[in-house]
C-alpha cells in the first residue's frame, strides 16, 4: 500500500500571450492525492497474479497543460475534485526458470527465481512497468517528478488517460542480458480513457534490449528501445494543407503509424551512493502525439546521491536536466494555432524546452518520506515568449 500527497505551485511569470493549452501565467497552486492498495498471490509454481486498486484526486497545474515535460508525475491529464477509483493493474505473470543461479524476485511475495528465465505478462498494466525502467529516474512518487524523467518523453507509450493499457509482454533474462517484447492496446481517441478494439489496425508494439555490466566493480546498464504505434491519429501536414479545418487535427484522423527509438543509461559512480543516468529519445514526429506528451526529441541526464556522507544513508538528493524538442512539421502546426495533448499557445516562437529539476527525498521515519522539489522551465511548450517558470513542490509519501 502507498499514499502520496503532493502540492505544486508557481509564482506569476511573463507571457506575451496565452492560448487554450497554455499554463496560466498568474500565480497558482494545485494538489494531488493518490492511494494504491496492491496485492499478489501465487497461483501455481511460476504463476502469479497482481492487482493494484487506485484512488486518486486532484489537478495538475493549469489542468495539466502548458509544458511538454510536465512537472508532476502525480498529475493526470484529467482531474477530479472528488476521489475517483480505478483498477489500474490486474495481470498474470508466468515465469519459466532454466535452472542454475538464483536471485531475489522483484515482487513482494518473498520468493527467489532463476537468473536465466523467461517471463510472460498479460493483463492490465502500465507499459513502463516493464520497459524503459531506470534505477535512478523511474518513480514520480519517490524520485524525480517531471514526466520526462520518469520515462522517455519521446516514447508515445500506449496508455489511456491515466497511463494504463491492456497487453502482453515476454522477457528473456540471463546474467548480463535481457530482451523484451510487448504489444499493447491504444486509446480509441488521442489520450482517451477508452481503448480501441479494432485490434487489426490499432496497437503499439515495443521492443527493448538491455545489457548489464560492471565497470571497475560498479554496476551499470544500457537499454535500447524501439516502438511502432498504429492508431486512429491525425496528420500534422494534412491539417496544415487544409486551412478550412481550422487546425483541428482530429478531422484528419485515419489509421496511421508512429515509430521511435530510445536509449537509457544508468551507471553507478560511487558504490551504492552516487549514480548517473541519461536518456535519449526520438520519434518520427509526422502524426499527432497520441498517448503521452508532445515531445518528438528528448535528452535527459542527471545524478542521484545517497545521504551517507552526512549520516542520512536513506535520504536521496537528485539533480537533472531535460531538453525537449519537436519535429519541423509539428512546429508549423503549433505555430498555426494547433493544439497538442499538453501544449498549444495559439502561436509559437520556437525554442527547445529546457527544464532542470532538483529534489531532496528525506526519510523522516520508517514508512514516511517528505520531498521538497524545485523545477525551472525555460521556453515552456517550446515558446520563447513565455516564462521562464519557477515551480515548487512538496510531496509526502507513505509506503507499507
Amino acid at each position: 500500500m502507498q499514499s502520496t500527497v503532493a502540492g505544486q505551485g508557481h509564482p506569476s511569470f511573463p507571457a506575451e500571450y496565452t492560448g487554450l493549452n497554455s499554463m496560466t501565467p498568474g500565480a497558482s497552486v494545485r494538489e494531488t492525492v493518490s492511494v494504491d492498495v496492491t496485492g499478489g498471490v501465487r497461483l501455481w509454481r511460476g504463476g502469479e497474479f497482481f492487482g493494484d486498486f487506485l484512488m486518486w484526486q486532484g489537478y495538475g497545474l493549469s489542468n495539466t497543460l502548458g509544458v511538454a515535460g510536465f512537472p508532476s508525475g502525480e498529475a493526470y491529464r484529467v482531474g477530479k475534485t472528488y476521489p475517483d477509483f480505478y483498477l489500474c493493474r490486474a495481470f498474470i505473470r508466468e515465469t519459466i526458470g532454466f535452472g542454475g543461479e538464483k536471485e531475489a524476485a522483484a515482487d513482494d511475495l518473498g520468493v527467489t527465481q532463476d537468473v536465466r528465465r523467461l517471463t510472460f505478462t498479460a493483463g492490465h498494466l502500465n507499459a513502463t512497468d516493464i520497459f524503459d525502467t531506470n534505477v535512478y529516474a523511474n518513480d514520480g512518487r519517490s524520485q524525480f517528478m517531471n514526466w520526462a524523467l520518469i520515462t522517455n518523453g519521446a516514447w508515445d507509450y500506449p496508455a489511456d488517460t491515466l497511463g494504463f493499457s491492456n497487453g502482453v509482454a515476454a522477457e528473456l533474462n540471463t546474467r548480463a542480458w535481457s530482451g523484451r517484447l510487448g504489444i499493447f492496446q491504444v486509446s480509441k481517441v488521442a489520450n482517451g480513457i477508452r481503448m480501441d478494439w479494432n485490434l487489426a489496425h490499432a496497437w503499439s508494439a515495443v521492443a527493448e534490449v538491455e545489457r548489464r555490466y560492471l565497470l571497475r566493480g560498479r554496476a551499470g546498464a544500457i537499454r535500447l528501445l524501439a516502438y511502432d504505434t498504429r492508431a486512429h491519429m491525425g496528420s500534422y501536414q494534412e491539417t496544415l494543407n487544409n486551412p478550412s479545418l481550422g487546425e483541428d487535427i482530429f478531422l484528419t484522423a485515419a489509421y496511421r503509424y508512429k515509430y521511435g527509438f530510445g536509449v537509457n543509461l544508468e551507471e553507478e559512480i560511487l558504490r551504492k551512493n552516487l549514480g548517473l543516468f541519461a536518456r535519449l529519445g526520438w520519434n518520427d514526429g509526422k502524426n499527432q502525439t497520441y498517448e503521452f506528451t508532445d515531445v518528438d526529441r528528448t535528452a535527459t541526464a542527471g545524478l542521484s546521491l545517497k545521504g551517507g556522507r552526512w549520516r542520512r544513508p536513506q535520504d536521496t538528493v537528485g539533480f537533472a536536466v531535460i531538453v525537449n524538442g519537436i519535429s519541423a512539421v509539428h512546429r508549423q502546426y503549433l505555430a498555426a494555432g494547433g493544439l497538442g495533448i499538453t501544449v498549444g499557445d495559439g502561436a509559437l516562437d520556437y525554442r527547445s524546452e529546457r527544464i532542470t529539476e532538483a529534489y531532496y527525498n528525506w526519510k523522516i521515519a520508517k514508512h514516511f518520506q517528505l520531498t521538497p522539489d524545485y523545477q525551472f522551465a525555460q521556453n515552456p511548450a517550446y515558446n520563447h515568449v513565455r516564462g521562464p517558470i519557477n515551480l515548487f513542490a512538496l510531496r509526502f509519501h507513505t509506503e507499507f
